[in-house]
């Protein structure tokens, strides 16, 4: 059939897996740009992101959801349900597997989600090909095989950009016939305030590590744009106890100003104009443990 002819598919696939698997990285990866937080730390991602790409016969609306584990807190389960629920709205799933740790029970619980979902195409993905050795790559793959029944497979390395395209190409093939879902100048569907908050939390992650960012959350108030084209903006960083908010502050005020430097950066990259950026770190005691505070800041399954 010629190209003008096929018929013009769309749809959306999620991406699913254990905490840093490496969905982020290659969401970010198909985009060629940076849409989605990553950092060493598990649990990175809280807020589902949705971005398109955009070709002359396809749509492809990518997923990035929470990483799939076992709860300690009602902040767990909730990113758990929100990673559930786009599984098993999905018409495509990717089920990344981290070439550089044993496949073992989590990766088993998530496959057999992967399993019952109705996605019409499921695609194994083993992520981080470019830090594993080829023997580890033959034998991850062949671990991951035992997992459950995949239509396909596709061994990755979205930091090198190793089959990147080639992981959009098949996607995108096996999408069901549709109309764009989304307009061809959006590439994705979350808020400004939203990525600023995002970028702000994923500062705090890179520079705390193990300290505290499980603890962390992060809220965007206000952007604010002037005449001259300047935006001020408010967020307001949320911690559980007066120690974390020390910390977050850092010995004369050093890490918070060190975290608003990194962020405002991507910021300005986001808004295309410069930035004043205003962090304010308040306590707000177990509010891991608050459904409402969750949901009020954006954590949760979205219930619209």
């Amino acid at each position: 059939m010629a190209e003008k002819d096929a018929p013009f598919r769309s749809g959306f696939v999620a991406l699913v897996g254990r905490p840093n698997a490496g969905k982020s990285t290659l969401l970010n990866a198909c985009m060629g740009e940076k849409v989605a937080i990553t950092s060493p730390v598990a649990q990175t991602t809280r807020r589902r992101m949705r971005a398109v790409i955009n070709t002359e016969r396809s749509q492809l609306v990518i997923i990035d959801t929470p990483g799939l584990h076992k709860p300690h807190d009602p902040l767990g389960t909730e990113l758990n349900r929100a990673a559930l629920a786009e599984l098993a709205d999905a018409d495509a799933v990717a089920f990344l597997v981290d070439a550089t740790k044993p496949v073992g029970r989590g990766d088993e619980w998530v496959a057999r989600h992967v399993a019952r979902s109705g996605a019409a195409y499921k695609l194994l993905v083993l992520t981080k090909a470019d830090i594993a050795s080829p023997e580890r790559v033959s034998a991850q793959l062949e671990a991951a095989r035992a997992l459950g029944p995949f239509d396909d497979e596709l061994v990755v390395s979205a930091r090198k950009g190793f089959n990147v395209d080639a992981f959009v190409g098949l996607v995108s093939a096996h999408l069901p016939e549709g109309p764009r879902w989304f307009p061809e100048g959006m590439d994705v569907d979350a808020d400004p305030e939203d990525l600023v908050a995002e970028f702000v939390r994923e500062k705090l992650f890179r520079n705390l590590r193990q300290e505290l960012p499980h603890s962390v959350g992060v809220t965007c108030d206000e952007i604010e744009v002037a005449d001259d084209g300047h935006a001020s903006i408010r967020a307001t960083i949320l911690v559980e106890r007066e120690g974390q908010k020390a910390i977050v502050v850092g010995r004369g005020g050093q890490m918070i100003k060190r975290v608003g430097t990194e962020a405002r950066r991507d910021v300005e990259r986001l808004l295309g104009r410069r930035v004043y950026l205003d962090l304010t770190v308040r306590v707000s005691p177990h509010w891991r443990r608050d459904e409402r505070e969750i949901r009020r800041l954006g954590y949760g399954l979205d219930e619209g």
